[in-house]
């Protein structure tokens, strides 16, 4: 259901506040594919500052008042522990909390976000560190936090209820719900009071009036909160719609074509508009496994297919930008305008893992050298800054550091010259475009190439390597005085399913770049992962800490570490790889396979009991659960002869296949499968 769903208390809201329904909605971006209708972010130059913030480059109690404390002091993960010492009286989500709601008959607050999320921070300090806000939510409401990297299942639930709400979605995100879990209002992010961001209901009052309604009319919104329910479950949970005719080699051009239709010729990347030029753009890595899948299967020339042209725009336009950290490698999560120039700056785990095995594969197909450079550099940046001493990897780095986005990687000119001979300033500032106007916030840059760097050595009268060799030690020396700023947060809880991926992204690496060192990374986090988070029954839990496991695995755990494990596999030809992603796979088919409509639950079968137990088919910045799975169940069944393995893989992709003739683009991975499975001549 993707239009909006206005409930009696959207109206009530409207009608005693003067605000239209559609106000409430924050500056977070949805990322594509997870429901988002019309997602907003302003350029950064445009965007409305948020007031100074505690310091959270450092541990992450510090600058919190201690006099508060809350249950949150007992989890692991670092986005919860930043709300430890609110006035708020947090709960974690669990029977606790929804207990107290139904004793005390109160509205639950619910509140999502994470640790790298800017406006998460910026509502934390306008209205979580706000005395009287605190105290009228700890006295009317039950308020419980989540942090949406542990518990995806919950996010997915309440984001789906917030996008039919208001038609859009964010974190932070901001749901109330009555004491049987079922939300009745959502939006993302709300200032402290009104008139704090205009055309924005401020927080404080946005809670008065759903105390009031829950006073006056609990009953309506019982019910509405009722039927919002059986909508999210409907679409979470419904059968998709099954192609009358078996899927053939049509499909995976008829996805080339839809790709094109939604690609940016000229600047690259995905989901352009000429109606919305400035729109958001992402990675979104899944396209481009596709492309590269399908230039594997052509013998010959490439550079003049529609498959190359995408993918290599988007490698160079991205490889050009400021989304990608030219001094200590790496890419951030996203870009705010269209040509990848500002990014916003989280560094994300699992970008970076998807990243890497495609600019990996991208310089195996053409021998670019900026691809392999690119692949070195971001790996890098992971071995130093993302890893743990054990092995595994961490989640994240924060956008921000002392309180404002992006100061940790924004230059002035005079620091630039301060810190670079005369000689060296030139070479920079001529390649990296310091000598043209400020790029961020209108005073400050962001280094970022004009031109690929072929193109510039070429202009240079250099060759690409004579080009690197004048340019690396002045990056180096910019990179050491960066070091000595406040760092931004780093998220260093460790997640199964982004450490699959990432051990992918060494293990592809490696493989592809010859690089036995890459390889030997990927080993000892697959390790590390398979001792650390998994049960003394073999089964995965979701995220580790501070020395504890815990939390039941989702069904990306399983598919992504799967696929990691054979990407190590095909690296290094040792069976113990293969041996540990059968036996994964062997576990993922007892606990989330579903027997009645085919294909993988996101939750377990024994996992809690939620609204919504969810198949999402849809490939997003990341791949769908079930569209790496069928890829991990054709391989093994490949390698271990395993018809039944093949059989399931089958059964998944009819189980979506009319979402696959209809919108192929939505996931490019599952269409992947589709072309392997034909290569098999079992579909």
């Amino acid at each position: 259901m993707r239009e909006k769903l206005f409930t009696v208390f959207l109206f009530f809201l409207a009608s005693s506040s003067g605000c239209t329904p559609a106000t409430p909605v924050g500056f977070a971006v949805e990322e594509p594919g997870q429901g988002a209708l019309d997602p907003i972010r302003n350029v950064a130059t445009q965007q409305p500052k948020g007031p100074a913030e505690p310091d959270r480059s450092q541990p992450v109690l510090v600058g919190k008042k201690k006099e508060h404390t809350n249950r949150l002091v007992d989890e692991t993960s670092p986005y919860l522990l930043m709300h430890a010492h609110n006035p708020v009286d947090w709960y974690p989500w669990g029977e606790e909390a929804f207990e107290k709601a139904k004793k005390e008959n109160k509205v639950v607050f619910l509140s999502i976000g994470y640790s790298s999320c800017h406006w998460c921070h910026v509502m934390e300090h306008e209205s979580f560190m706000d005395e009287e806000i605190a105290k009228y939510l700890n006295q009317h409401f039950v308020c419980i936090k989540v942090d949406r990297e542990e518990r995806p299942d919950i996010d997915q639930i309440y984001m789906r209820a917030t996008v039919m709400i208001n038609g859009r979605g964010g974190w932070p995100m901001s749901v109330f719900m009555t004491p049987n879990a079922e939300p009745f209002f959502g939006g993302s992010y709300f200032p402290a009071r009104d008139g704090d961001r205009e055309g924005i209901i401020g927080f404080l009052p946005l809670t008065q009036k759903v105390q009031q309604a829950w006073k006056e009319m609990p009953e309506v919104l019982e019910r509405d909160g009722k039927k919002l329910a059986e909508y999210v479950k409907a679409d979470l949970d419904g059968r998709r719609p099954v192609s009358l005719t078996p899927l053939g080699k049509e499909v995976l051009d008829n996805t080339v074509e839809a790709l094109q239709q939604q690609f940016d010729a000229e600047h690259g990347g995905f989901g352009y508009s000429p109606a919305e030029p400035m729109r958001p753009k992402f990675p979104s890595p899944s396209n481009l496994d596709f492309l590269v899948y399908r230039l594997q299967q052509v013998e010959g020339e490439i550079k003049e297919l529609p498959e190359w042209k995408m993918l290599a725009r988007q490698l160079d336009r991205m490889a050009m930008g400021g989304i990608r950290d030219h001094l200590g490698g790496g890419f951030h999560r996203y870009s705010v305008d269209r040509f990848w120039r500002i990014p916003h700056f989280e560094k994300m785990l699992y970008d970076n893992g998807q990243l890497a095995s495609v600019y990996s594969e991208a310089y195996k197909l053409s021998g670019d050298e900026e691809y392999r450079q690119v692949v070195e550099e971001m790996l890098a940046f992971v071995q130093r800054e993302m890893t743990g001493e054990e092995g595994g990897f961490y989640s994240a780095l924060d956008a921000d550091s002392e309180g404002e986005e992006g100061r940790f990687y924004r230059w002035e000119k005079e620091q630039l010259e301060e810190h670079l001979q005369a000689a060296e300033y030139s070479l920079f500032a001529r390649i990296y475009s310091i000598n043209d106007e400020p790029n961020f916030e209108q005073e400050y840059y962001l280094p970022l190439l004009s031109e690929t760097r072929s193109a510039l050595a070429l202009k240079n009268k250099v060759s690409h390597q004579q080009l690197e060799k004048q340019l690396r030690p002045v990056r180096q020396k910019l990179f050491t005085v960066r070091a000595e700023r406040v760092r931004p947060f780093t998220d260093d809880k460790i997640l199964t399913s982004w450490n699959g991926l990432m051990i992918r992204g060494f293990a592809d690496a490696g493989r592809l770049l010859e690089q036995p060192s890459y390889i030997e990374s990927a080993e000892k986090a697959a390790t590390f992962v398979l001792q650390e988070l998994t049960t003394k029954e073999g089964r995965l839990l979701r995220t580790y800490r501070d020395g504890e496991a815990k939390l039941n695995a989702y069904v990306v755990d399983y598919a992504f570490l799967v696929e990691g494990l054979i990407a190590l596999h095909r690296a290094t030809g040792k069976k113990t790889w293969l041996d540990e992603a059968d036996r994964l796979m062997k576990i993922q088919l007892e606990l989330y396979w579903d027997d009645d409509n085919s294909g993988f639950f996101f939750t377990s079968d024994d996992h809690e009991s939620l609204l919504a137990r969810g198949k999402n088919p849809v490939d997003g910045a990341q791949p769908s659960g079930n569209s790496v799975s069928v890829q991990n169940l054709i391989y093994l069944a490949r390698e271990l002869d395993n018809k039944d393995y093949l059989e399931r893989a089958d059964r998944t992709i009819r189980s979506v296949s009319g979402i696959l003739s209809n919108s192929p683009s939505a996931s490019p991975r599952m269409v992947i499968a589709v072309g392997q499975m034909l290569d098999t001549g079992s579909e």
